[in-house]
């Protein structure tokens, strides 16, 4: 038997002689019966708050799982973004490896053009030399030639004003060289 205030209040007992006292009886039931009812309310209160609040944690577990799978997918996310980074940085190392080995590579070739030049200009200036001299020579023979076809003795002592020594009197082919270059 389901008890409530009302039956509880309305409860009759069989009279027996000598019993209990009526209104002290009734004055008790009364009492039972209001805190009856204060705790039957506050059990259904309490109910309600307890579904609440289990309708709050099943909010709170769904929220709880999605930020999981979102903090995982936010983890995953970054950690693939950290390895596309890693392969970028690898891949402009290596480009930056074959610009720089192109660069030594031309570098180099410049280097070698330049010293071919060098050389080339080197040995242009040694055949001009050599040219040059053989004209100078060439000329200083044919007017040596020319002034003996002539019989002309050129007094060079007289020429220069002073008494130079016969060794001066020659043309100094190497001085005109250098003053030509």
């Amino acid at each position: 038997m389901k008890f409530t205030p009302f039956s509880i209040k309305s409860q009759e007992f069989n009279r027996v002689l000598r019993g209990y006292d009526k209104e002290e009886v009734e004055a008790f039931l009364e009492k039972v019966a209001d805190d009856y009812d204060r705790i039957s309310s506050e059990n259904e209160k309490l109910r309600k708050e307890n579904e609440v609040l289990n309708e709050q944690l099943k909010e709170y577990k769904k929220i709880e799982k999605s930020l999981q799978s979102t903090l995982l997918s936010a983890q995953e996310s970054s950690s693939k973004a950290i390895d596309s980074v890693k392969k970028q940085t690898a891949l402009m190392i290596k480009e930056a490896e074959l610009k720089a080995a192109q660069i030594i590579e031309k570098a180099k070739e410049s280097a070698n053009t330049v010293r071919d030049s060098v050389l080339q200009l080197r040995e242009e200036k040694r055949l001009l030399i050599a040219r040059l001299s053989a004209i100078v020579n060439s000329q200083n023979d044919l007017i040596e030639t020319h002034f003996k076809d002539l019989n002309v003795e050129i007094d060079f002592e007289k020429m220069s004003g002073n008494a130079a020594q016969d060794e001066k009197t020659e043309i100094n082919v190497e001085e005109i060289m250098e003053k030509l270059l």
